[in-house]
């Protein structure tokens, strides 16, 4: 077995997804590490449900949740991208890998540093080059999605969606009170506006052995929108009011998109791989 390069990617939702597929498919080794509940929306294309499931296939490339370091390093040298838990990153520093990329999408710097590896990079705002890491890629759609910035920052999030359709906003939705989500519906279901597409079950605020004789009521998800169901977050989350939850693609012809990585996340992927190889990390 050829000792390949390796590269630790903090966090396995769709977008970083689209990058770890991308580098795997160039040759290098990939450990992503991942939080111990995950809260993806398109989970039909983000390998952090192999946290939940063991495995997670997405496209033509299987994701696999490792338990130990030395079962993950073991994964990734065989070109198998190996899911680990280290919402903290240390990992990094015990794997000496080549790169880290910190793609967890918070829109801050959660711990991550120069120092982690010889190479460093960033999705998004919340870091900046030359301070935090090494390179920052442009995560905002429009003319400079995928752009390396050497000095600098990322566009600040707007917390508007892009456009699809001639909706933006309007096709996410977020959840309407805290508690724990039960779907009514599935990725690539067909929605109708104001259609239920789950329900948020509040936990009840009594102490002591039980909830009051009265149980609240579920309180309903309603589609904001007609379209496909492209992301749902998974049955028996528990949420927090306001969380994003569902994403709806308006387009009724796009179901097979619902199961395929993201125009925008393989732009930004292609971003990673090109910082990665102007920096002469090589596969």
């Amino acid at each position: 077995m050829d000792e390949r390069t390796l590269v630790v990617v903090r966090g396995a939702g769709d977008l970083a997804t689209g990058t770890i597929v991308k580098l795997v498919k160039c040759g290098y080794a990939v450990i992503a590490l991942e939080t111990e509940a995950p809260a993806a929306i398109r989970r039909t294309v983000a390998f952090s449900e192999a946290i939940y499931t063991g495995k997670q296939q997405v496209e033509d490339m299987c994701g696999v949740c490792a338990q130990t370091l030395q079962e993950a390093y073991a994964l990734a040298m065989q070109g198998m991208p190996a899911i680990l838990v280290d919402p903290e990153g240390e990992s990094a520093r015990q794997l000496h890998p080549a790169a880290v990329v910190d793609a967890i999408l918070a829109k801050r710097n959660l711990g991550t540093e120069r120092t982690m590896a010889p190479f460093t990079v960033a999705l998004g705002p919340g870091f900046t080059a030359g301070r935090d890491v090494d390179v920052v890629i442009e995560t905002k759609r429009g003319h400079d999605l995928g752009r390396l910035i050497y000095e600098g920052e990322a566009a600040a999030n707007t917390g508007i969606p892009g456009m699809i359709a001639g909706y933006g906003a309007e096709r996410v939705i977020h959840a309407p009170a805290a508690g724990v989500l039960r779907v009514c519906a599935q990725i690539g279901d067909m929605v109708e506006k104001d259609s239920v597409i789950a329900v948020i079950e509040p936990e009840c605020e009594t102490e002591g052995r039980g909830c009051a004789s009265k149980k609240p009521e579920a309180v309903p998800v309603h589609a904001s929108l007609t379209g496909l169901l492209r992301g749902l977050i998974r049955d028996g989350y528990p949420v927090t009011a306001g969380m994003k939850i569902a994403d709806i693609d308006p387009r009724a012809e796009e179901y097979d998109n619902c199961f395929k990585i993201s125009d925008k996340a393989r732009c930004i992927a292609g971003g990673v791989l090109e910082a990665l190889l102007h920096a002469g990390v090589m596969p």
